[in-house]
């Protein structure tokens, strides 16, 4: 029974999780897997006092507020980097374009001294 709320609270989560329709974000998952860390910690400290249902409730709540935070951030980087790669392609792709640019042009003034 000491470790039943936690397990029964962490299948409900992970089944919430796999059935989504959409792929989680990263500060879902990080809610997530700071719910169900939260969850376990607070059911295994609770049962040390005699409460491991109050334990886990308070760690689950605890969990994903830590979890969404920290996931936020790491949303925020992969945000992040996703745009500084978007414009290295950017830039890339110009470069690409000015060096053909350049060739033609090279290509154009060697026939014409010819």
């Amino acid at each position: 029974m000491k470790y039943g709320l936690s397990g029964l609270l962490a299948i409900f989560l992970l089944a919430g999780a796999l059935g989504c329709s959409t792929p989680l974000t990263t500060r879902e998952k990080g809610a997530v897997i700071g719910t169900v860390g939260g969850a376990a910690a607070g059911g295994i400290i609770g049962s040390t006092v005699g409460a491991p249902g109050t334990g886990a409730a308070i760690g689950a709540v605890l969990g994903a507020g830590a979890g969404a935070l920290i996931g936020d951030q790491l949303q925020g980087q992969e945000q992040k980097q996703a745009e500084q790669q978007r414009q290295i392609d950017q830039n890339r792709a110009e470069t690409e374009r000015l060096r053909r640019e350049q060739e033609k042009q090279k290509q154009q003034q060697q026939q014409r001294e010819y």
